[in-house]
C-alpha cells in the first residue's frame, strides 16, 4: 500500500489555530515594543564589571514564557506543530545579519572574541538554511533526518554561546578608555538582537525540533504499512 507525503510535517489538527495566531501576533508586537521602550530608557544597561542582569532577563524571560505556554496550552502546541516547517526554517537565513558583528568589530565597536564568534556562527547557520529548506521541499520526511536535527541543535548552541560570551565580556569590562566590550549590545538598536531576535530564533529552532520528532513518529508508524505492500 502506498502512502502520500503530508503537506504539513506535523499533520495535527489546528482547532482554534486562528485565535492562537492572533494572540501570537499580539504577543510578538507587544514584546517588540516593550524591548524598544526599555532600550530607549537605557534600562538594559548595567554597571561595568557586573553581570548584565537586565539583558539576561530580556533574553531568558521570553523563552520561559514560550515553553510555559507550550506546556500549559494544548491549542498552542497544536498551532506550533501546524506551522509550515519550510517557512520557519527559511527564516533562519535572516542570521546573515551576523556579518554586522564583523563590521562592528572592524569599526572598533565590539570585541573580537564575541563579534567574530557570534558573526561567523550566525552566518554558518544562515548559509545552510536554504539547503535545509530544499531538503524539506523535495522530501517532507527530511524533517526527521539526523542532518536536520543536527543543524537545529547547532543553531541553538551558536546562539547560547554568543549570549554567554556577551555576558562574560560585559561582566569583565573595566570601563577603561578605549576598551572594547559588549556594553553596546545593551543599547538601541543592538539590544533588539539579544532581547528579541535571539530568543525568537531559539523558539523557531525548538519548533522545528518538535516537528522533527513528530515526523519521526509518523515515518516510523508508516513503515509496517509500506512493508506489507
Amino acid at each position: 500500500m502506498e502512502t502520500t507525503a503530508l503537506q504539513h510535517p506535523a499533520g495535527l489538527p489546528t482547532t482554534g489555530s486562528r485565535g492562537v495566531r492572533v494572540n501570537m501576533i499580539i504577543v510578538l508586537a507587544v514584546w517588540f515594543v516593550l524591548v524598544l521602550s526599555l532600550g530607549a530608557e537605557g534600562l538594559f544597561l548595567g554597571p561595568p564589571g557586573k553581570p548584565p542582569i537586565a539583558m539576561a532577563l530580556g533574553f531568558s524571560a521570553p523563552l520561559l514564557l514560550f515553553f510555559a505556554w507550550l506546556r500549559l496550552s494544548r491549542s498552542f502546541r497544536e498551532f506550533i506543530l501546524s506551522l509550515d516547517l519550510r517557512l520557519i526554517t527559511g527564516m533562519q537565513a535572516w542570521r546573515w545579519e551576523g556579518f554586522g558583528f564583523l563590521a562592528l568589530y572592524a569599526n572598533h565597536v565590539l570585541p573580537a572574541g564575541f563579534a567574530i564568534t557570534a558573526g561567523l556562527g550566525d552566518m554558518a547557520v544562515a548559509f545552510a538554511a536554504p539547503w535545509m529548506v530544499r531538503g524539506l521541499i523535495r522530501r517532507p520526511e527530511f524533517a526527521a533526518s539526523a542532518a536536520f536535527v543536527r543543524w537545529n541543535v547547532l543553531g541553538i548552541l551558536d546562539l547560547v554561546v554568543a549570549v554567554s560570551l556577551g555576558a562574560i565580556s560585559a561582566t569583565l569590562a573595566a570601563a577603561h578608555p578605549g576598551e572594547l566590550n559588549t556594553t553596546p549590545m545593551a543599547t538601541l538598536p543592538l539590544i533588539l538582537i539579544p532581547a528579541f531576535q535571539v530568543p525568537l530564533f531559539i523558539m523557531l529552532h525548538a519548533t522545528a525540533l518538535m516537528q522533527s520528532r513528530q515526523m519521526a513518529r509518523e515515518v516510523a508508524g508508516r513503515l509496517p504499512v509500506q512493508a506489507s505492500g
